[in-house]
């Protein structure tokens, strides 16, 4: 891509990580070579499995796999070790699109720094698109946004006691 631009895909509505994976899916099929990093997430989601056969999208977590109400060492550890390596595929120039999936959870959570996020936006080469997700994005981000989409929880099933379904939900 000539001009990779800045997605972000938040709200308290279901659909931003789907949203995301469907346009690394996007991208894979275009020839483009995509980079995804997990936040918080760490259990073997059933998205996992389906992106570790493309061969030109590279997926990692770095995540306990559990709710974190509050924050121990290791959900720091983790969410640092992920930031790294994010950044250095970001600037590795290898990846076409690359999608900080819950950054702004950990972000919430205090798990990395806002200004941490900016500096990689600022300092990503130009052709890299770059997406982050994740409920609670703090306003500060709002502006390096190219796209700002806001998923907003009218209904779930979860309001009637349905969990979440394999294939569906997890």
């Amino acid at each position: 891509m000539k001009k990779g631009l800045v997605e972000i895909y938040t709200g308290n509505g279901k659909g931003k990580t789907t949203a995301a994976l469907g346009l690394a899916l996007r991208a894979s099929g275009a020839g483009l070579k995509v980079y995804i990093v997990q936040f918080i997430k760490g259990k073997p989601y059933s998205e996992i499995k389906s992106l570790k056969k493309i061969k030109n999208i590279k997926i990692e977590q770095c995540g306990r796999g559990c709710f974190i109400k509050k924050p121990c060492n290791k959900d720091f550890e983790c969410a640092q070790n992920g930031l790294i390596s994010a950044e250095k595929n970001i600037m590795s120039k290898k990846y076409d699109l690359v999608i900080l999936d819950e950054i702004n959870v950990a972000l919430k959570l205090g798990l990395v720094k806002t200004v941490d996020i900016i500096n990689i936006i600022k300092n990503r080469p130009r052709s890299v698109e770059l997406v982050l997700t994740g409920r609670y994005c703090p306003r500060s981000l709002f502006k390096y946004a190219d796209l700002l989409t806001e998923m907003k929880e009218i209904k779930h099933p979860y309001q009637k006691g349905i969990k979440a379904r394999l294939g569906v939900e997890i």
